[in-house]
């Protein structure tokens, strides 16, 4: 994970890992890691086979487990230790672990993808952590990147019913599990376009209409259902947001 602007020391950003990762004290992780799972095969489509992946973050392994399941070359930043603990213990030498903040990891060789899944709405600095990202990959690689979306409908929901000021005020799981920003996706693009790289997709997932909190005693098939059905819907009323970026082509 990140260093977020809460997190002035390695003590705390391990504190944090723990709470939100290790102990999920808010209870409602598997929320995120059933919609998530269900939306891989979506996510799997942008890339080859053959792709080496870097990983930024590590979270629970969500991804990283189908990802190596399906025998993809995968390698994790993660900034936190306990998680790399985590992360190494889990999955031995099927994964490779580095412990480093985003913007600090310097890669021995070019990956032909990055995966930026939810992390970006962490980051302090979300334009330094992409160009970081860029610098990773391969003049043809690409990175996918996914944030939460300011004009979810759960959030359009909130302002009308008068929970919430504006769609993107941060909620209190929000700040529960370090949340910096939301984004709309114009706005998601733009950070990286000013990186110099182009957006090759925009796509959405998860229809939501209520917060995680009223949504722990719904069943997985259910969720994966609304996962489904996402595609039916434009990406900018979707809860999950992102794009597919790769280097501007020169002329």
């Amino acid at each position: 994970m990140p260093r977020n602007l809460n997190m002035s020391s390695d003590h705390a950003l391990e504190k944090f890992a723990e709470s939100v990762y290790l102990e999920d004290t808010t209870g409602e992780n598997f929320i995120e890691n059933v919609i998530h799972t269900q939306n891989l095969p979506s996510i799997l489509a942008k890339l080859s086979p053959r792709d080496r992946i870097l990983e930024f973050g590590y979270g629970e392994g969500t991804i990283t487990a189908p990802l190596v399941e399906r025998g993809y070359s995968v390698e994790i930043v993660e900034g936190s230790e306990k998680l790399c603990e985590a992360a190494r213990a889990r999955f031995g030498d099927k994964v490779v672990v580095h412990h480093s903040l985003f913007e600090e990891f310097k890669p021995a060789q070019p990956y032909d993808a990055a995966l930026a899944l939810h992390v970006l709405e962490h980051v302090d600095e979300p334009r330094a952590a992409i160009a970081a990202m860029a610098s990773c990959l391969t003049p043809e690689g690409r990175i996918v990147g996914v944030v939460p979306n300011a004009q979810s409908l759960h959030r359009q929901l909130a302002v009308m019913i008068g929970l919430q000021s504006k769609p993107d005020d941060l909620s209190p799981r929000d700040h529960a599990v370090g949340h910096q920003r939301v984004y709309s996706l114009d706005q998601f693009a733009s950070d990286f376009e000013a990186c110099g790289l182009e957006i090759e997709e925009r796509f959405g997932y998860f229809v939501k209409i209520v917060p995680n909190s009223m949504m722990r005693e719904w069943s997985p098939d259910l969720l994966r259902a609304l996962t489904d059905i996402s595609g039916e819907l434009p990406p900018h009323l979707l809860a999950n947001i992102g794009v597919v970026a790769r280097r501007r082509r020169q002329a």
